[in-house]
């Protein structure tokens, strides 16, 4: 224990020394994403849009080790991505707004169209600048502008509209008001959006992908349709509810819109960032416009067991519901929003998750708290923190993708043991390692065990996901046990990801001992992936979950750019 102790000193004080001595010009990641929170104006307030809410249905305690919440989550929530369904109806309706882009909804949208060189376009001259209830409108004069300032807008651009809007004006109710509702009862003027010929405008340019930091790329009172089809109808998608545009370049950022991979969505919730200085940006931009990406979430569908059931009767997490809310008869679709745990389908793990805010006594329950003592007997005192999901920097959930393939360990449980998780330890670390160089602080580690692949099924065949290895019916999937934790950690690691259901597997006792050593050596982990094998060397690995305050997980998608 002495020995992994001063590992990890000695891994720390190299990763400080790094970061002393770095250049001027690293890369460093801005987050455009707003607060996810009841008390903000997050959600579209007319009637009948769903409010959100989260709901802490278990905390760590005498019933629980872990924080557990449940989400109602409306597509248009926060900064949101749109998707050309939302306007272009099916093919198969052949309505005159019909066409195949009516099929492409936010499961189906490739992943290189998310991200691209954010190009700036100064808009606050606009801003307030409108009678109320009217938008201003941002035409291409305002783009030719750009154009004459900086360059001509070509495919692989993400334009981004900046008018400080969201900056100034989305705040806790009730000056929250003046975001969206008091636009909507003319007490107020209206955000700056672009005109449907800006629309077409950007088109002629190949442009796929935009963002605003308004709250809606539609400006009001009566061209928020028209300005939606101009742009959809050429398979354009857009962030919605962006912030901080302030903060970039001109040109030369790499931005990206990530959000959960909800099955027929035409919108969907999301989180917004980007990468500036350094050689970083210039490489995600040319394997963006190349259209090297790799999705690696599954699409989240009600039927699919996406939660864990839990071990036992009443123990099982909240599964992912559709509600269908409001009919649009032209496009022969529901507006809807989703209930579901925070940890559904691909999903981050924050240190809040098994970690107590505090260092006052936590009532366990007797079994837990013999689980506690054997832990800090070999790991030293297990942490307390309040990094919830909103907390945890993006980067430390983008890096370089290293995937350590542990599929081997498949088959090498007994069946009297079950059940049980086979356990990557340090050696299958430093194996991996001695034949593909060392880990480097900053990667993120990806375990390879291809078993939400293979078993992520609507019943009858889905007791293989989760309930068939929990039940001793079946050998659970790999994962790391706490000295694997540690020993990441003195490597420099921040985030391990697994394309099992979860990085704990099915032992309850093991489980809780990784997750007590991610969360006390501020760790994250990403789990629920899928398509893990298809992910090249070189390849950089980018994830972030919808930033919603005090939740103690968070839906996201994660990619691959190579």
């Amino acid at each position: 224990m002495l020995k992994i102790r001063c590992t990890i000193l000695i891994g720390l004080l190299v990763t400080a020394l790094s970061l002393q001595t770095g250049s001027a010009d690293e890369s460093r990641f801005v987050d455009h994403s707003l607060l996810v929170a009841p008390e903000y104006p997050a959600t579209w307030p007319a009637a009948p849009f769903p409010r959100f809410q989260i709901t802490h249905q278990r905390t760590i305690g005498p019933d629980s080790a872990y924080n557990v919440d449940v989400v109602l989550i409306d597509g248009n929530t926060g900064t949101q991505l749109d998707v050309p369904p939302h306007s272009v109806a099916r093919p198969d309706l052949d309505r005159p707004k019909s066409g195949p882009l009516g099929l492409a909804y936010t499961d189906k949208i490739e992943a290189w169209q998310f991200g691209g060189e954010a190009c700036v376009v100064d808009v606050r001259d606009l801003l307030d600048q409108a009678p109320k209830g009217t938008s201003p409108l941002v035409t291409r004069e305002h783009v030719e502008r750009f154009e004459e300032k900086h360059r001509e807008l070509r495919f692989g651009d993400v334009v981004l509209f900046r008018s400080d809007y969201s900056d100034r004006y989305y705040q806790p109710f009730p000056r929250g008001s003046r975001y969206i509702a008091d636009i909507l009862d003319r007490k107020s003027p209206g955000y700056p959006d672009p005109d449907p010929d800006c629309m077409e405008f950007l088109a002629t340019r190949k442009v796929m992908t935009l963002g605003t930091d308004s709250a809606s790329m539609g400006p009001l009172p009566t061209l928020a349709e028209p300005t939606h089809y101009a742009g959809l109808k050429h398979g354009m998608i857009w962030t919605e509810g962006a912030t901080k545009l302030g903060e970039l370049p001109p040109t030369g950022a790499f931005y990206t819109m990530l959000g959960p991979k909800h099955k027929d969505g035409p919108y969907s919730e999301g989180r917004a960032f980007s990468i500036i200085g350094g050689d970083l940006p210039k490489r995600l931009i040319e394997s963006s416009k190349a259209k090297r990406a790799i999705d690696l979430s599954p699409t989240l569908e009600q039927g699919l067991p996406l939660t864990s059931p839990g071990i036992g009767t009443g123990n099982h997490r909240q599964v992912y519901l559709k509600i269908d809310f409001l009919y649009s008869e032209y496009l022969d679709m529901h507006h809807h929003t989703h209930m579901m745990d925070s940890m559904a389908g691909t999903h981050l793990v924050p240190p809040a998750y098994s970690l107590p805010p505090t260092d006052a006594a936590v009532p366990y329950a007797p079994e837990v708290r013999g689980w506690l003592q054997e832990y800090e007997r070999e790991f030293g005192k297990r942490g307390v923190s309040s990094m919830t999901t909103d907390k945890v920097p993006i980067e430390w959930t983008c890096g370089e993708a290293r995937v350590i393939d542990v599929r081997s360990l498949i088959g090498s449980t007994k069946r009297t043991e079950w059940p049980a998780s086979p356990e990557i330890t340090p050696q299958h670390i430093k194996a991996y390692e001695k034949e593909n160089g060392d880990l480097r602080a900053g990667d993120v580690v990806i375990f390879r065990t291809d078993h939400v692949e293979k078993h992520l099924k609507p019943a009858p065949q889905d007791t293989a996901l989760w309930l068939d290895p929990l039940s001793g019916n079946a050998e659970g999937w790999p994962t790391p046990g706490p000295a694997t934790i540690v020993y990441l950690k003195s490597k420099g690691i921040r985030c391990v990801a697994t394309d099992a259901p979860d990085l704990g597997g099915v032992d309850p006792k093991l489980a809780l001992m990784t997750y007590w050593a991610l969360g006390s050596n501020e760790m994250v982990g990403v789990e629920f992936l899928t398509n893990v094998g298809a992910v090249p060397k070189d390849s950089y690995f980018l994830f972030a979950a919808v930033k919603i305050r005090d939740c103690h997980g968070g839906p996201g998608r994660a990619i691959v750019l190579y």
